[in-house]
């Protein structure tokens, strides 16, 4: 049902991404600090990863790129093609094999994105009860 929903609306020339994104925002945040689930198991995946040592504990920067300017222009394609395969010649590892941040990789990117936005205002985030 839903795909053939999808197809009309195409037809028709509605904007699927805009109604895709009403039902199922990137990350929810309250307060600047509290997100949902799925974005809390990112900040998670962050923490564990220690990805703060290269890219700076408020992804500020540090030996690694600032990724709350990097992510207001990379895809979630790039950025998931970046950590999946690293940017070793820049001293990105390679993170394919970590299953905390594949498993996480939807809400990495989310906490990410959160914060490049202005949205989490906050590196240390809580879940939302």
């Amino acid at each position: 049902m839903h795909k053939r929903i999808l197809a009309l609306l195409l037809l028709t020339g509605v904007s699927v991404t805009s109604i895709a994104s009403a039902e199922d925002p990137l990350y929810t945040v309250t307060d600047g600090v509290n997100v949902d689930a799925k974005t809390y198991g990112g900040f998670k995946a962050w923490r564990a990863a220690n990805c703060g040592q290269c890219h700076g504990a408020e992804q500020q920067g540090a030996v690694g790129p600032a990724l709350v300017e990097s992510l207001k222009v990379l895809t979630k394609e790039q950025f998931v093609t970046t950590v999946t395969n690293g940017r070793l010649e820049k001293g990105m590892p390679n993170w394919s094999g970590n299953p905390t941040v594949m498993s996480n990789i939807d809400g990495l990117y989310a906490y990410l994105k959160g914060r490049s936005d202005g949205k989490i205002t906050d590196a240390r985030v809580h879940q939302i009860q």
